[in-house]
């Protein structure tokens, strides 16, 4: 077993195929496919399906991934450590949220202090988040739910209630709370399923016998906002990222309150890397500050 080998086995896992493999290695195709088939052929085993000019993994092959995506960044934390002071003024953080706002200061503190380093933040609910994080396709994560696996290192934010919001022109903005039954009664948008915020709700109403169904779905908080401001029904949202809105009227549902749990997070594995260290400092200073 060589490491091209299972280097271009994983570049053609991670891109998809080989073609665009062989652009992410500068190489051309015929040098990653002959790779990838020495691979396979010493070892007597299917790395992928090959079928209508689609490449997928085999069962043995995802498994191979596992390894190899530690393996290549265990590679890349080595190159961090030899070259620290290189590591903090360039390179890329990767953040997936299912918030932007619990890091709005962080970010800000961040690139004042390594002006160098670019973030890139996706939006995504719960599950996306802990996909993305074990999948590497993220370092640091944010999610409404303190995950209980030992496998992440987790700096809690904040705590806030579920709340309900509706737009400032729509009939219950004069209110000041909402009953489960009477929400059932009006069109409500929700969050896709996936979405901690939706799940504690409806668990919530089951339990008091009240069935909450949405009218409409949609995939996002932003999304879930827009459509409330129109006028078209009932959102819900924890109260630390309903914000400021005079478009907006916020509602308390009259209900144990449903508390949903900021956390930073990332994998165990991972937290020893240089740009994943630096941001967590800086969480840490504002979790202390708070």
């Amino acid at each position: 077993m060589r490491y091209v080998q299972l280097r271009a086995f994983h570049y053609v896992a991670i891109c998809g195929g080989f073609s665009r493999a062989a652009e992410a290695l500068f190489l051309t195709q015929p040098a990653i496919s002959d790779q990838v088939r020495k691979l396979e052929d010493e070892y007597d085993v299917l790395l992928f399906n090959r079928a209508k000019k689609q490449v997928t993994l085999t069962q043995q092959g995802q498994s191979l991934l596992e390894i190899t995506h530690r393996m290549f960044d265990t590679e890349q934390q080595a190159l961090d450590l030899l070259s620290e002071s290189k590591a903090l003024r360039s390179g890329t953080l990767r953040i997936v949220v299912d918030s932007a706002h619990h890091l709005l200061h962080v970010l800000g503190r961040f690139r004042e202090r390594y002006p160098g380093i670019k973030i890139t933040v996706r939006a995504g609910n719960t599950e996306t988040v802990i996909s993305s994080l074990f999948a590497y396709d993220a370092d640091l994560g944010v999610l409404g739910e303190i995950p209980e696996s030992r496998e992440f290192e987790i700096l809690r934010l904040n705590s806030t209630p579920i709340i309900a919001f509706v737009a400032g022109s729509y009939p219950l903005a004069g209110r000041r709370s909402v009953t489960m039954e009477e929400l059932a009664a009006h069109p409500l948008i929700m969050r896709e399923r996936g979405s901690k915020t939706r799940h504690k709700l409806e668990a919530m109403a089951q339990s008091q016998g009240v069935v909450l169904k949405p009218t409409i779905e949609a995939e996002g908080r932003e999304a879930v906002r827009e459509i409330v401001a129109s006028g078209a029904g009932v959102g819900f949202v924890s109260s630390a990222e309903f914000g400021h809105h005079g478009r907006l009227a916020p509602l308390r549902i009259e209900a144990p309150e449903m508390m949903m749990d900021e956390a930073l997070i990332c994998l165990r594995e991972r937290s020893g890397g240089k740009l994943v260290r630096a941001f967590w400092s800086i969480a840490e200073q504002f979790r202390m500050g708070d």
